[in-house]
């Protein structure tokens, strides 16, 4: 039986793009967290750096936004990180991928590898932003529908209208239900797609069929994974930024391992 297994598979395996992936039980994503937490308490100064610019980042972009009169926008462009969130992880793959081989973390190391790959993640990098170009567009679409408004509405009105006028409810679910479809479609492409490409040469569309397969052969712990990382997301960005610190680094951890345990790519 265990051969004609084998022979199922390999046959199986035949014209496919990408890599096999493996069936994981419904509880893997709090392993895949719990390692995630371990890298990060291995090397906490090179995580946490990396964490601490993103967050850094983020107030800037608020410190620019709220200058330009925009601040209500900040939530358009911050729910936005999470469609590329996984192309800004790279550093914390490679991280991890030489704690696994027992090699030393560095910042030049890991600036070497990233860099090495940078074509390979390019490509994936560009149907990242092409999502987050169409959340941006589609924001602007909502915000012009529902407040009827040619400007954008200064924050302190804008939260008001969202949580306590009907055209702010219907803009809030009417967001989460276009956005949440446009972030599982993200998901699936990209869920294992960016380790593959930082760890094995491999195009990109090789490496986004490999994270379809993984979320279709997976389905209940792939669901389980993305409401972990959109809980653990959001309430990095509801912090004003500064949970990301520590939310982002774990996350992009413990995406490394989630890959190492689905794709048969050894």
């Amino acid at each position: 039986m265990a051969m004609d297994s084998a022979v199922l598979d390999r046959d199986e395996a035949k014209g496919r793009l990408g890599y096999a992936v493996r069936r994981v039980p419904l509880d893997a994503p709090w392993h895949w967290l719990a390692s995630g937490w371990r890298d990060l308490c291995a090397i906490p100064v090179m995580s946490l750096t990396y964490g601490a610019a993103f967050c850094a980042v983020g107030w800037l972009l608020y410190y620019c936004l709220n200058r330009q009169e925009l601040g209500s926008l900040i939530a358009v462009f911050a729910g936005g990180f999470m469609l590329i969130a996984p192309l800004l992880a790279a550093g914390f793959y490679e991280m991890s991928r030489r704690l696994e081989q027992g090699q030393p973390v560095t910042f030049k190391a890991v600036w070497r590898a990233c860099a090495a790959a940078a074509g390979r993640l390019g490509f994936f990098g560009i149907v990242l932003f092409f999502g987050y170009f169409a959340w941006v567009q589609l924001s602007f679409l909502l915000l012009s529908l529902f407040l009827d408004g040619s400007q954008v509405p200064e924050a302190s009105q804008f939260l008001h209208d969202l949580m306590f006028t009907n055209a702010g409810l219907g803009l809030m679910f009417t967001s989460l239900i276009l956005g949440g479809g446009l972030a599982g479609m993200v998901f699936t492409l990209s869920s294992v797609a960016a380790p593959l490409l930082l760890a094995k040469d491999v195009d990109t569309v090789s490496a986004m069929a490999t994270s379809v397969r993984a979320v279709s052969r997976n389905p209940g712990p792939m669901l389980l994974w993305a409401a972990v990382i959109a809980g653990h997301m959001a309430l990095g960005l509801a912090t004003a930024f500064v949970g990301l610190v520590v939310i982002f680094p774990l996350l992009g951890h413990a995406t490394w391992h989630a890959y190492r345990d689905l794709v048969k790519a050894d």
